[in-house]
């Protein structure tokens, strides 16, 4: 399990290759799954503080989109698919 940690920019201290992966802690909340797109975007879900989900989507170590509050993984992940994130 590593350890990131976010400017709301980009991850810190981190390589251009190392992406964060489940169970990786990032900005204190878990990653629960991963995706990735043919443009090379990465989305991490993980579980907010209070129960909720969010979404990270990285391009490399930036952040270029996050969205939170999402009541379960399962939403998360359809809007994903969707093309809502």
């Amino acid at each position: 399990m590593s350890v990131y940690i976010s400017d709301g920019k980009k991850l810190i201290d981190i390589e251009y290759d190392d992406i964060p992966t489940i169970n990786d802690m990032v900005d204190g909340m878990r990653v629960l799954s991963t995706d990735k797109r043919a443009e090379d975007e990465n989305a991490l879900f993980m579980l907010e503080s209070d129960g909720n989900i969010c979404c990270y989507v990285l391009d490399e170590i930036f952040i270029v989109g996050k969205v939170d509050g999402f009541e379960n993984l399962v939403d998360a992940i359809k809007a994903w698919n969707n093309n809502e994130i």
